[in-house]
């Protein structure tokens, strides 16, 4: 066998090198995060101006020592200010908002949450890829669930009432007079809860395969109560008990399930005449090309590790998180939909609405 020999561009090396080193340094910060946040660092420092270590350390109840390296960490990757002349550290007003406010819309910190459980989830993860087994939902590091709930909770208290709904058509009306309405692959019931809240003249129901995730809904619901207007069951999104839903809805779910177009058909089954499907997914392009970016990287990356593994899981075709609007119309209109239209966005988020 003939070897081809290689020539090292050097700087390009370097260059790799130096990114390389960079996306460590990100990886062990977001380790870093989920302790802050675990022991309320973040909170305690939201409002609370520049602190020393000792202060920092005085206010959690906390080990000054190693308060100290995670402020130092914190500094170096950019999430706090340090003043040097004084020694004390700030989190500013921006950085609060992501990461110690939960009524921001730009709160984030359940993202880190789900890192956790994607590292914690590797070692049967490679398994899946050399038996083709993937790694379904309920296999997950329980750290999964939380962490995502709390991560798209966001997007759905910030704009499911005031932006989505609104931009479908007929439908914030039939809310407001009484309607019936499916969430189907609910998880612990985020979205569904904010709509039950906002329409009091419906009755809602969230359907999931995952019994933990309904129970925990379940509990949210009588917390919320919202007991006689809304009901979770565990269902398979393509067999979802009902009819006659005046809409159903799918909110980050739809490119976990292995059979998309079957899950869609059946949505299209017990909808009304006039009902609607309300589609969100993450936002993606059509080609490869264009999803090559940090978005990209970021979604495909938690794709492998969930919701393409998951897909694998149960057999079928695996859409993944980065599907793209083409390819959802497609789904649709293989499932017998006429009308399926991009009805918004967010900068993160696709919204479509579909029509039989």
């Amino acid at each position: 066998m003939v070897t081809q020999e290689r020539t090292i561009n050097e700087e390009a090396l370097q260059d790799f090198l130096g990114k390389a080193v960079g996306d460590v340094s990100a990886a062990v910060t977001c380790a870093n995060i989920v302790a802050g946040e675990k022991l309320g660092l973040y909170q305690a420092m939201a409002g609370a101006g520049p602190m020393s270590a000792g202060a920092l350390a005085e206010k959690t109840g906390t080990n000054g020592r190693l308060i100290q390296e995670w402020l130092n960490n914190q500094a170096a990757a950019g999430y706090l200010t340090y003043d040097e002349a004084r020694e004390e550290y700030g989190l500013p007003d921006e950085h609060a908002a992501v990461l110690a406010d939960e009524e921001s819309p730009a709160f984030i910190a359940g993202i880190y949450e789900v890192l956790a459980a994607v590292w914690r989830a590797d070692e049967a993860l490679v398994k899946g890829f050399r038996d083709g087994s993937g790694l379904a939902w309920h296999q997950q590091d329980p750290r999964l669930f939380p962490g995502t709930e709390s991560f798209f909770r966001t997007s759905y208290r910030s704009f499911l009432t005031s932006s989505w709904i609104p931009a479908l058509d007929g439908v914030e009306a039939k809310l407001r007079e009484g309607a019936k309405v499916a969430d189907v692959g609910c998880g612990h019931g985020a979205s569904t809860i904010i709509m039950a809240q906002a329409f009091p003249q419906s009755e809602f129901f969230g359907f999931d395969y995952h019994e933990a995730s309904i129970d925990t809904a379940r509990a949210r619901a009588v917390d919320a109560g919202l007991g006689e207007r809304l009901a979770f069951e565990t269902s398979a999104a393509d067999a979802f008990p009902g009819s006659d839903y005046s809409l159903v809805c799918f909110f980050d779910a739809l490119h976990d399930m292995a059979d998309p177009v079957g899950v869609a058909r059946h949505a299209r089954e017990t909808l009304e005449p006039d009902g609607t499907v309300l589609l969100v997914e993450p936002m993606a392009n059509d080609l490869l090309k264009d999803n090559l970016n940090p978005v990209g990287a970021m979604m495909y990356g938690i794709s492998t590790f969930i919701c393409t593994a998951n897909g694998v899981h149960q057999g079928g075709e695996v859409l993944g998180a980065q599907a793209g609007e083409g390819r959802m119309k497609e789904i649709f209109t293989q499932a017998g939909f006429t009308r399926f239209r991009r009805a918004t966005e967010t900068p993160f988020n696709l919204v479509f609405e579909a029509k039989p």
